[in-house]
Formats: C-alpha cells, structure tokens, sequence
C-alpha cells in the first residue's frame, strides 16, 4: 500500500500527527500546492486507512491504570474474542516469540486488572503462561477510544460467574463489570450509553 503514496503524502501525514486540526490551507502552504489539491489527497489516505483520526481519553492523565499482559497460548483468537466486548480491554496483538499474544487491560485500581488477569485469563485451559506488567509511564500519550458497551445478562468474556458471586468482587478487590450492571467503581457509571 505504501508504493501507492508519495512525498507529498507523507509530508500531509506527518502534518497531520503533528497536530490532527490542522487546516487544509496550512498544509497547502507548507507543500506549495492547492487546497483543493489537499483535499483530494486527504480524501484517498482517509479511503485508503492511512490516515486516520483517533479520539479518546489519555489514560494516565485520566488517571487510569494500563496492564500489558503478555501470554503462551494456543487459542490466541479465542481470549482475543473473549475480550471483544470487555469495557476494560484495550487492545490485543498477536505477536511472535515465546509468548504469542499481548493484551492490554486499562481499569481504575490495579486490582481490578489483577481479577481479570487471574480469574479470566489464567483460569482458561489453554493458556500456559500470563506475564502481568502494570505501566508506569510511556513516551507518547496513549488515548484509549471509549467504547460504548450494551447491557447484558452475561459478561462479554464468557465468565461462568457473575461478578456479585466472585470472590475478587466480594472481597473489594474488583470494581465488576459495567456489562451486567454488577460495577462499583466510577468511571464506568459516568459513560454508560
């Protein structure tokens, strides 16, 4: 797909990044072409999914944790898919080397992402090894798309239980999942659709 742009692609994509609210006449001047012209090739890139305006919250700033969990498993696209309607997850990789999958939890206390690493991911079967890291910091600013989650009878991620039933949840050391309106944290209560 790369060999279908050109300089002056990557000079308006790198505009872009810099600041996404970039008028068009700007980005004209700074190539020494037409606004016209840019919008037309802001129109392919956009068609094309290289250019892409992603809006959300920064998790640190917003003061939410970020787990990078990295796992040995044999279903990789089944916790993939356990995970796709989780309010708390982020996002998921499959990825080469010893550990074939990483996902990324975010959540207001550490220990709710500790339940959901221990009674979701370390529970299954198929998974042979869970290496949990909390992030302390990052380089760039990590915007998390907020999402927004049906209600159900059961949690997206196929948990036997109900939270209210959990010892994590019972023991305070979870805040549930907003899914089944089995949640007693904040953040959660205040994005419901």
């Amino acid at each position: 797909m790369l060999s279908r742009i050109d300089k002056k692609d990557l000079e308006i994509l790198k505009l872009y990044s810099r600041n996404p609210d970039i008028p068009q006449e700007e980005v004209a001047k700074a190539l020494g072409v037409s606004q016209p012209s840019i919008a037309v090739r802001l129109r392919r890139l956009k068609a094309m999914g290289l250019l892409v305006k992603k809006v959300g919250l920064d998790l640190f700033k917003a003061g939410l944790h970020l787990a990078k969990v990295d796992i040995t498993t044999t279903a990789t696209t089944k916790v993939l898919k356990m995970f796709e309607g989780c309010p708390y997850f982020l996002n998921g990789l499959i990825t080469s080397g010893r550990s074939n999958l990483c996902l990324f939890f975010m959540a207001e206390d550490i220990a709710t992402l500790e339940a959901i690493v221990d009674n979701h991911l370390r529970a299954l079967k198929e998974v042979q090894n869970v290496d949990f890291n909390i992030v302390i910091g990052s380089t760039y600013s990590i915007i998390a798309p907020l999402r927004a989650f049906g209600r159900a009878h059961t949690q997206p991620c196929g948990a036997t239980i109900e939270c209210k039933e959990c010892a994590s949840f019972i023991d305070g050391r979870c805040t549930g999942c907003p899914v089944i309106n089995q949640y007693r944290g904040m953040f959660w209560s205040a994005t419901k659709p």
